[in-house]
């Protein structure tokens, strides 16, 4: 940036580019800003001579800023650092892969595999001794014999595959994420005073010396000291865990730091530290460091205490607790420490998940059941038949064949578990979220939680913002009302008196942030820039309309000689700034809510310019003649007003004096037109049965107006508009307090929500997502710009933050930034929701359709031919493709607007309704039919030889191929068939929109090819003549036309159907999970189990009790490990046992029953046996879901231990 001519620099500024070296060492700005309040006051102005010396020092001035020279940049960067955090090492591809290996299944075939491997290799002397049963009959060539290595080596090779594609899915997911992030960091930019302009500049360009612009909602990106400030308050909850906000002032408390947010008012502020200096930064290496050393812990594998460790992490409703691991003095197992140390509580794990977990897992249990029954029957088989009915001796050089026999066995079964466990189902989540957020990016949507674009699909409210959202952001003043006249356009500047229309200009210019500006259009011809706070924008816009130019008086009125500003929040609606006039004294300009001013005046000025008195009934007729149709007409109505101070100066504080007796100058109505394509948005989503809320700080009035405008209120409908006041008295008693039976039937008719608070928006979420009226627990979505919006945005089950009038705090708290503002925005968002679980759904019918013909297949030929059909290799094969691929395939179909015809699932909707369950079963009908024909008749069909009951080793048959084949090409067009869930007839609709899925199925076909022709051994397949390979594909394309025929079955005539997958019933969710942060049902599940657990311990607690009483010298008892085996065997584990020097706590004394007592006075309950968390634990807010308190024991009692290591 060069130095526009004419234009002289403070000297301080030119003096950057001779000295290099600055009056500071990084250190020293370090330990000033580790300072507070007095302290950093006293240290400033006593040690380093005032903050404008700070300045001089750092070559800086406090009015223009750094020069911009990127020379002298640079410099301060290589001095004091870059205002940039260094994130966490990702996980290297190795350590993914690691990750992938640690599968159960996986390990269990790869032991089995490499068993199968030695065996192979071991060639018994006696192992052609015909004693041994047919090994080998008559192999064609030796080399048959010598190839038993292959189906071992095959199974290897086989999991190594499905090892790396997890390993590289995951690794793609990260990269991804992580690309969001730094795509998120990317946008957030700052306002810094560059050679006397303000620019927005990224946050990672900020240096030591900037001079930083700093305004309510901000989230301050460095450490600063403060130059100048208006009524400016801080939330530090994030660093201190002080939840009160905390004034800032030059002269009290000017330390600002980074990672804090603005809650009040406006300032400069120098930056004095960045990136890993600041004190985020410096908290963020610390706990880098320890995670490290907790590494390095972990490899000597040393047992050392717990550390303390005080992170904080913020609760729900913003306030700071601290999270402590247990003091147990044994080493609690580190992961468990880790877990506790680094938990921060989120929102309830979503819908999907919940459902999917639970039904994981009971698809897992049947299959165990499943597999370890096909072993145990394969055995058995075997044993009877050699031993028992041929009657042959066991003898010892047979041995090694009989174990190859029993390996063969266990690999069968381990085989049908690994079909049967849909292990691709977190796969095809993470793919179907992945795609979409990769997608909804185009749209408009910036995700920043993955599962809140899929609890988006459930969404059925939304409550949403006016400003910006529905409307266009774009205020114009279209009438005013000034002295005693209502023009119904702006007025020439000629016909106001001349005194009004001086305070106008003046009001406006001064009284209105200076970050608020109207600049020249982008393009020739195009509407001017409005920058800053939108309202401000109309107000200027309306002086330069009255032929005056608001930045002349700013800079008569620079910002440094405003007196005292209270800025606009959310409780005042009215923003005040005091001057001092050239003749003494001082004067007041305020403007607000014109109810709301005009009840805090009790003058007015008229059409001449004097002043008159303004009484209540003046006050009653100008809102019902001015105001009043001002609303109706969708305007938002402005007040301006002033007060002089002559005579003695007041005190600033006393606010509620200060801000009455004012004089009324002008009301001005703002258009802000509803955005065109809203209307049409709305009706989509009352079409897709969600219900649009508008909840604004506007009139009521002004609201009633644009939502009958966007279509949110038709006149035929039964609705109710309540202001903020109105809303609270209706919900709450006479204390003061909310109840959810009064807001229960408030809020089903509720559509306009005017006058409201960000306290009424928070009450009315909760009020919605706490609500047990209807069958479905309502999914709300929330838009929020302002700082205040927070709460409410947390609160949601999905918090919308505006992308460009939002606060930094806003999108701190949202799931999704909308990035261009727009109602129609969140509509995409709910269409990408709902297709998530579609795409779910459609992977689900497939891949259950696999594993149900799969496993049948392989239990009864199993039993029945001692071998099953498909063979290891072959179903690792069909595992792979069925669940990697197709899940790529099948949840990355785009969304149709078909998607917003229908209602919303809801939480407790399964996963596979009675449809998609018609089209598993009836599908595998078809498949099973098939393979049993072939399997067991295929051979007279096809005149080839059989493969039933092959010896060991044989080489692999036509028959059996042709029964793989077969398998393989019906899931392939059932692949097809899966892109319709809801018993749709065209199944090729919109097919080449997703190019995705027609390369995954064509690739899928050549490798089939490639498999049969050249797979030889490892795949035990054998070559096809072209007639069978025909048959093959007229049995596979059989599936779609069988397809069609399940289709024409009306659901509803086959009663005997059943739903899956279901989400946890709400009875189950408020037992279950009362003060817990997150839900999460497969823990649940756990819990249950936990809770009979502890129900034992209970009994075994009085039974120790019994056996105290007659047995004094438990103790010893306990601590010699020969009787550890009894009862107190929970306690072998090295955690338990009882540390020597550590003052001991006997398992049930007189110490213990004391606090028990404690315990249940105090209204805790002891053993929480109805699944239900302790009183105590609901106060804290912050449980564990895999904690259930025990007792409020002492720390180092084994008990309390045995509850940290659950």
């Amino acid at each position: 940036m060069t130095n526009p001519s004419g234009q002289s620099l403070p000297a301080n500024s030119t003096a950057e580019s001779r000295d290099g070296d600055y009056g500071f060492t990084l250190m020293e700005l370090r330990k000033l800003m580790e300072l507070r309040g007095a302290d950093g006051m006293t240290q400033i102005s006593v040690h380093y001579g005032g903050v404008q010396n700070i300045c001089n020092r750092l070559k800086t001035s406090p009015v223009e800023g750094l020069s911009g020279n990127p020379a002298d940049l640079e410099k301060r960067r290589l001095k004091f650092g870059q205002n940039f955090i260094p994130p966490k090492k990702p996980k290297t591809f190795l350590e993914l892969v690691w990750e992938a290996l640690q599968d159960v299944t996986l390990i269990i075939l790869e032991i089995a595999a490499i068993i199968s491997l030695v065996l192979s290799f071991y060639r018994p002397p006696g192992g052609n001794n015909e004693l041994c049963g047919q090994a080998e009959s008559s192999p064609e060539d030796e080399n048959e014999a010598e190839a038993g290595w292959i189906e071992g080596a095959a199974i290897l090779f086989s999991v190594i595959i499905v090892v790396l594609v997890t390993a590289f899915n995951d690794w793609s997911k990260e990269k991804q994420f992580r690309g969001l992030q730094s795509r998120i960091e990317q946008e957030q930019k700052f306002s810094i005073i560059r050679n006397g302009q303000l620019i927005q500049l990224p946050v990672a360009e900020i240096v030591v010396g900037d001079i930083a612009q700093i305004k309510y909602g901000d989230l301050l990106p460095a450490d600063g000291i403060l130059i100048q400030g208006n009524d400016l308050k801080i939330d530090e909850s994030s660093l201190t865990g002080e939840s009160d906000h905390v004034k800032k002032s030059v002269d009290k408390d000017p330390m600002l730091l980074s990672g804090t947010h603005v809650m009040e008012g406006s300032g400069r502020m120098v930056v004095t530290a960045v990136g890993i200096n600041s004190q985020t930064g410096i908290i963020f290496t610390l706990l880098g460091a320890s995670e490290d050393d907790e590494e390095e812990k972990k490899k000597k594998g040393k047992k050392q205490g717990v550390p303390e460790n005080r992170n904080k992490a913020k609760t729900q409703d913003g306030v700071a607790l601290e999270i402590q691991p247990l003091n147990s003095q044994e080493g609690t197992d580190n992961e468990e420490k880790e877990k506790k140390i680094t938990r921060v509580p989120r929102k309830e794990k979503s819908v999907l998940q919940g459902k999917l977990t639970r039904l994981a897992v009971q698809i897992g249990k049947a299959g165990l059941i499943m597999s370890a029954i096909t072993v145990v029957i394969l055995i058995l088989y075997f044993v009877i038949d050699n031993f028992v009915i041929e009657g042959r001796p066991w003898q010892p050089e047979c041995t090694p064949i009989y174990i190859q026999y029993f390996v063969k066995f266990f690999i069968i079964g381990v085989t049908v578990l690994v079909v049967a466990v849909p292990e691709g189902l977190p796969l095809a989540v993470t793919i179907s979220l992945a795609y979409s957020v990769k997608k909804m990016m185009k749209d408009n949507n910036l995700v920043r939680h993955l599962d809140a674009c899929e609890t988006m699909g459930n969404a059925t409210a939304i409550c949403s913002d006016k400003t910006g959202t529905l409307t266009m952001n774009r205020m114009t003043v279209v009438q005013a009302y000034i002295g005693g006249t209502h023009y119904r356009q702006v007025p020439s500047p000629d016909v106001l008196p001349p005194r009004a229309l001086d305070l106008i200009v003046n009001g406006i210019s001064i009284n209105s942030a200076y970050t608020s500006k109207i600049l020249p259009p982008e393009k020739e011809g195009g509407l001017p820039r409005q920058v800053g706070n939108k309202t401000e924008c109309a107000l200027l816009g309306f002086v330069t309309d009255l032929k005056h130019d608001y930045q002349a008086v700013r800079n008569e009125v620079p910002e440094e000689k405003l007196y005292k500003v209270y800025t606009f929040n959310s409780v005042r609606k009215s923003m005040s700034t005091v001057i001092r006039k050239p003749s003494g004294g001082f004067r007041m300009f305020s403007k607000g809510a014109s109810e709301i001013i005009l009840r805090k005046c009790n003058r007015i000025l008229d059409k001449k310019g004097d002043i008159l008195p303004f009484k209540n009934k003046d006050r009653d007729d100008m809102v019902r003649t001015v105001i009043e149709p001002m609303a109706c007409e969708g305007l938002r109505t402005i007040c301006m007003a002033y007060r002089d101070f002559d005579d003695t100066e007041p005190l600033w504080d006393n606010e509620n004096e200060i801000l009455t007796e004012l004089t009324c100058i002008a009301v001005v109505g703002i258009e802000d037109p509803v955005r065109p394509e809203v209307p049409h948005a709305i009706a989509k989503c009352k079409r897709a049965g969600i219900t649009v809320r508008m909840v604004t700080g506007d009139n009521v009035n002004t609201a009633r107006a644009i939502a009958t405008k966007c279509g949110i209120l038709t006149p035929s409908d039964d609705f109710l508009c309540l202001e903020g006041k109105e809303f609270n008295r209706l919900i709450r008693n006479e204390k003061g307090e909310v109840e959810q039976e009064k807001l229960d039937k408030i809020w089903p008719k509720l559509r306009v929500l005017a006058r409201s608070s960000p306290t009424d928006k928070h009450t009315l979420v909760k009020g919605i997502i706490d609500s047990t009226v209807g069958e479905q627990r309502q999914v709300v979505a929330v838009t929020g710009d302002g700082t205040n919006d927070g709460p409410a945005l947390k609160k949601a089950d999905v918090g919308f933050a505006m992308g460009i009038a939002g606060t930094d705090v806003a999108k701190e708290a949202s799931d999704i930034i909308l990035t261009d503002d727009n109602f129609t925005s969140i509509v995409k968002a709910v269409m990408w929701g709902r297709n998530v679980y579609d795409s779910i759904s459609k992977f689900l019918q497939f891949q259950l359709t696999v594993n149900v013909v799969a496993v049948i297949v392989a239990f009864t030929g199993a039993c029945i031919t001692q071998d099953s059909p498909l063979k290891a290799v072959q179903m690792l094969w069909v595992n792979l493709i069925m669940d990697t691929f197709a899940s790529l395939a099948l949840a990355t179909e785009p969304p149709t607007e078909s998607l917003l015809k229908r209602r919303p699932y809801g939480r407790n909707k399964p996963l596979i309704s009675r449809t998609m369950m018609k089209n598993i079963l009836g599908h595998a009908v078809y498949q099973l039919a098939v393979i049993f024909f072939l399997v067991f008749a295929g051979e007279k069909f096809f005149d080839i030889d059989s493969g039933r009951k092959a010896p060991l080793h044989s080489p692999p048959s036509q028959h059996y191929t042709i029964v793989f084949n077969t398998f393989v090409l019906m899931q392939l067009f059932n692949e097809i068939n899966s892109r319709k869930i809801h018993g749709e007839k065209n199944v090729f609709a919109g097919i080449f929109r997703n190019l995705i899925f027609c390369s995954v199925v064509l690739g899928t076909f050549i490798s089939q090819v490639l498999i049969v022709e050249f797979g030889g051994k490892p795949f035990s397949c054998t070559k096809l003549s072209l007639s069978q390979w025909l048959w093959c594909l007229l049995i596979g394309i059989g599936e779609l036309l069988w397809g069609q025929v399940i289709s024409a079955i009306p659901t509803q005539s086959l009663k005997f159907l059943k739903e899956a997958g279901h989400g946890t019933s709400k009875e189950d969710i408020t037992k279950d999970a009362e003060g817990l942060d997150e839900i999460d049902h497969a823990e649940m599940e756990l819990r249950r189990g936990q809770i009979l657990w502890f129900r034992g311990l209970n009994r075994i607690q009085t039974q120790i009790k019994v056996v105290k009483a007659f047995h004094s010298s438990l103790h010893e008892s306990i601590q010699k490990p020969k009787n550890q085996n009894s009862i107190h065997n929970f306690m072998t584990h090295p955690e338990f046992t009882i540390d020597e020097e550590s003052p001991r706590t006997p398992l049930l004394d007189e110490q213990m029953e004391e606090e028990l007592e404690k315990v249940s006075k105090t209204g805790t309950r002891v053993f929480p046996l109805d699944d239900e968390v302790t009183a105590h634990a609901n106060k804290n807010n912050i449980v564990d879901c895999n904690q259930v308190p025990i007792v409020a024991s002492h720390s180092d009692s084994p008990l309390q231990n045995l509850e940290t290591s659950v």
